[in-house]
Parts: C-alpha cells; sequence; structure tokens
C-alpha cells in the first residue's frame, strides 16, 4: 500500500492550500480515508475523515474551514484548506483504514 501526499507549502495566513494523497495497491473506494496532522512533540490528531460513501466528519478547530472529498475513479483523497492560520502549521498525513499512512507534508501558515 503506497499513499503519496502532495500539496504542502508556505501560505499566508487567510490563504489557501489543496493537499493531495494519491493511494496504491489497495481497493480505494472500500476505504475510508482521512487527514491528520501533527504539531511539534505533540500526538497525531485527526483533522477530517470521509466515508466510502460521501459522509465526513472533521474536527472542531477546521470545521467552516476545510473540505474532504475523494475521487474514487483516480483513487485520490483531497483536503481542501480556506481560511488558514499560524495555528494549522503542521506536518499532515493522509490515512486509510485500516492504518495505513504517507509520508507527511509539511503546512506552514505564516501570520
Amino acid at each position: 500500500v503506497q499513499l503519496v501526499e502532495s500539496g504542502g507549502g508556505l501560505v499566508q495566513a487567510g490563504g489557501s492550500l489543496r493537499l493531495s494523497c494519491a493511494a496504491s495497491g489497495l481497493i480505494f473506494i472500500r476505504k475510508i480515508m482521512g487527514w491528520f496532522r501533527q504539531f511539534p512533540g505533540k500526538q497525531r490528531e485527526l483533522v477530517a475523515v470521509i466515508g466510502s460513501g460521501t459522509s465526513t466528519n472533521y474536527a472542531d478547530s477546521v470545521k467552516g474551514r476545510f473540505t474532504i472529498s475523494r475521487d474514487n475513479a483516480k483513487n485520490t483523497v483531497y483536503l481542501q484548506m480556506d481560511s488558514l492560520k499560524p495555528e494549522d502549521t503542521a506536518v499532515y498525513y493522509c490515512w486509510a483504514s485500516n492504518s495505513y499512512w504517507g509520508q507527511g507534508t509539511q503546512v506552514t501558515v505564516s501570520s
């Protein structure tokens, strides 16, 4: 199983980024997909998940600003991040059930 993230980078506060995660080696349509993030010295925390259909769930801290979506034809999950804040700065990880992880991509939001 491979999960390859892309789209991280440096952005000013209030800006937007779109993360992508391309999956291979799994039956993508059957998987719950998600994004987690990790702050320095902290455990990974859930950002958003999306079921095999269209059901989604978000951390309270990102509701209304982030949107998770998936394209089953492309085996890809996305995280659209709008109105970014400096406190969103973290390494973002793609996740697939059950417990497959990407390598992580750095998101840095400057004030």
